[in-house]
C-alpha cells in the first residue's frame, strides 16, 4: 500500500485566547498532516528533530499513539525541544513567537523504504534552512528519484522576512522538485509582496512547476495548472470555527488523501490531473480543513479519520 512521508520541524504549541493558555499540543507544518493523515487509516511516517526531554518523548508518543512511524525523529541529547505560542485573535487566526533551543542545528536519519507514487510532504523554514539543507536536499532528490509524489508547501512565515534573500536558491530548488506546490496568500505578500493568484503564478511558480494550489484563509481556493487550467473552489464553513491554527496543513493532509484514495499516480501527475481530478482532491483538503478548525487541535477528530473513508 502507497505511504505519505513528512519531514519537518517539530514543536509544542501552546494556545492562547484572550491572552490566556487554553491548550498545548504537538505541532510543526508536516507533523500536523502526517497526524491527519495516520488517523485517517494512511500508512505515514516523520522524519524530523525534538529535544532530549520531556516535551521530546511526547511528540514521539503522540506519532506512535496516532499510527505514525516515528523512528526517523532525530533526538538531539543536549537540546530543549522548540516551543511556540499562538495567540489567536478574534476571528480565530493566530499570530506567533517561536522559542529554539538546538545549540548544534543538524539532522541525521535513516531514509525510509520509499517507493514509486508514495507521497512526501514537505516546506516551511525547516525545507529551506540552509543549517540542515544539506540533509533535506539529499532526501528529497532521492525520494524524487525513488518516482514519489513532492507535495510542497511554502507557508513561509513573516518571522523570516528578512532571511529571503539567503534561502531563495533554496526555494527554487524546492519548486523545481515538487509535483504540486501550494501556499498562502500571506505566504507571497511576505515573499513577493504579491497577493494576485495569475500574477504568482505566472511570475513565480509556472516556470518550475505547473501544478499550483493557492489558499486565502476563508476567501476560496485558486487552482492553476497546465494548458491554462484556472479553477476557483468556495471553502466549507459551517460557522463553527475555534482556530485556524491547523488549517493549512490539514488541507496539504485532504489533498494527499485524495491523491491515494483515488489513485493518481506522479504519472498523471506529469501527464495533467483532469478537472474532475481537481475537484475531488481540492474538496478532500477543504474537509479535512474545514474539520480541523472545529477545536483547538491541530489535526482532524479520530472520528471524522474513521468517517472520511466512508464518504
Amino acid at each position: 500500500m502507497r505511504k505519505v512521508i513528512g519531514i519537518g520541524e517539530t514543536v509544542l504549541d501552546i494556545i492562547f485566547k484572550g491572552d490566556q493558555p487554553v491548550q498545548a499540543v504537538p505541532g510543526g507544518s508536516a507533523f500536523n498532516a502526517i497526524i491527519s493523515l495516520g488517523r485517517a487509516g494512511i500508512p505515514a511516517s516523520f522524519i524530523g528533530e525534538t529535544g532530549n526531554d520531556r516535551v521530546g518523548q511526547l511528540i514521539k508518543n503522540f506519532l506512535k499513539d496516532n499510527g505514525v512511524d516515528e523512528s526517523g525523529v532525530c533526538t538531539f541529547p543536549d537540546s530543549k525541544s522548540p516551543i511556540s505560542l499562538a495567540f489567536l485573535n478574534e476571528e480565530n487566526n493566530a499570530d506567533y513567537l517561536f522559542y529554539k533551543d538546538h545549540p548544534h542545528d543538524q539532522i541525521d536519519f535513516t531514509y525510509p523504504d520509499i517507493h514509486e507514487d508514495d507521497v512526501v510532504i514537505f516546506g516551511s523554514f525547516f525545507a529551506i534552512n540552509p543549517v540542515v539543507r544539506p540533509q533535506v536536499a539529499a532526501f528529497l532528490d532521492y525520494a524524487h528519484k525513488q518516482g514519489a509524489i513532492l507535495y510542497y508547501d511554502l507557508n513561509y512565515r513573516a518571522s523570516h522576512k528578512t532571511d529571503l534573500l539567503r534561502v531563495t536558491p533554496n526555494i527554487i530548488e524546492n519548486l523545481e522538485m515538487a509535483d504540486i506546490v501550494r501556499g498562502s496568500e500571506e505566504d507571497f505578500e511576505i515573499m513577493y509582496k504579491k497577493k494576485d493568484a495569475d500574477s504568482v503564478y505566472r511570475s513565480e511558480i509556472s516556470f518550475y512547476t505547473k501544478k499550483f494550489i493557492y489558499t486565502r484563509g476563508a476567501q476560496p481556493v485558486e487552482v492553476r495548472a497546465d494548458n491554462g487550467f484556472a479553477k476557483q473552489y468556495p471553502i466549507q464553513n459551517d460557522g463553527t470555527v475555534v482556530s485556524t491554527i491547523g488549517a493549512g496543513d490539514n488541507f496539504n493532509a485532504g489533498f494527499v488523501f485524495g491523491l491515494i484514495r483515488d489513485g493518481i499516480t506522479r504519472e498523471n501527475i506529469e501527464n495533467g490531473l483532469t478537472e474532475q481530478q481537481w475537484d475531488r482532491l481540492i474538496e478532500s483538503g477543504n474537509r479535512f480543513a474545514a474539520n480541523v478548525c472545529h477545536s483547538f487541535n491541530n489535526y482532524i477528530e479520530p472520528e471524522f479519520g474513521k468517517l472520511i473513508n466512508t464518504l
